[in-house]
C-alpha cells in the first residue's frame, strides 16, 4: 500500500474486533499533519488526522496508544486560536507536542508562552539536553527547520528542558511514570 490508505480503511479497523496500535494526530492548522501521519504509518503504526477540536469520544473511538499535537500559524494567545480540548492531556497517554502543539501544552497546563525576543525562521541548530529518551540514539546537536513567534518561557510543573535552539526552547518532556 506504500502509506496510502483509502479513506474508509480508518473507519473498518475502528470497527475490527483485532485490538490495533494507532496514533491520533490533531491538526492545528500545520500544512506537514498528513507527512507526520505517513511517518508513524512507516513505523507499521496505524495513524489517523483529526481536527484540533475532535472530541474526546472521537479520539477515544481509535484507541490510541499516543496523541500528535500538530504545528500551525497561530499564537495561542490569538483570539481565533484553533481550540481543542484540554482533556486531551489528561488521558494518561503520551503526547508529543510540535511547534504550536508544544505552545498549546504549555499553556494548557499553567505554563508561559510569551513572543519571542527573536523570531526564528528556517535553519537552526537544536541542542539536546539532559538525556531525554526521545533523543536516544541522535547526536547532541541536530540541524532542524524553525519557524516560531511565539516562545515557552516557563514550563509547566513537572517539565524539564530537553533541546534548545540558540533563541528558543526546542523540546520538552514529562517523563510518564513506570
Amino acid at each position: 500500500m506504500s502509506g496510502h490508505f483509502p479513506l474508509h480503511w480508518s473507519a473498518d479497523l475502528r470497527d475490527s474486533s483485532v485490538e490495533t496500535q494507532s496514533i491520533v494526530v490533531l491538526d492545528f492548522g500545520a500544512q506537514y499533519s498528513q507527512l507526520i501521519a505517513r511517518r508513524i504509518r512507516e513505523q507499521n503504526v496505524f495513524s489517523v488526522v483529526l481536527p484540533c477540536t475532535a472530541s474526546l469520544d472521537e479520539i477515544r473511538s481509535y484507541s490510541p496508544i499516543g496523541i500528535v499535537l500538530s504545528g500551525g500559524p497561530s499564537s495561542v494567545y490569538d483570539k481565533d486560536a484553533p481550540p481543542a480540548d484540554p482533556r486531551v492531556l489528561q488521558m494518561g497517554l503520551p503526547v508529543l507536542g510540535i511547534c504550536y502543539g508544544l505552545q498549546y501544552m504549555v499553556h494548557a497546563l499553567g505554563g508561559k508562552v510569551s513572543p519571542a525576543s527573536k523570531r526564528e525562521y528556517g535553519h537552526a541548530q537544536v541542542e539536546i539536553k539532559n538525556n531525554s529518551r526521545l533523543f536516544e540514539g541522535l547526536p547532541k546537536t541536530l540541524s532542524v527547520w524553525m519557524s516560531h513567534g511565539d516562545e515557552a518561557e516557563k514550563l509547566p510543573e513537572g517539565f524539564h528542558l530537553t533541546a534548545s535552539s540558540p533563541n528558543a526552547v526546542a523540546a520538552i518532556e514529562n517523563p510518564l511514570s513506570p
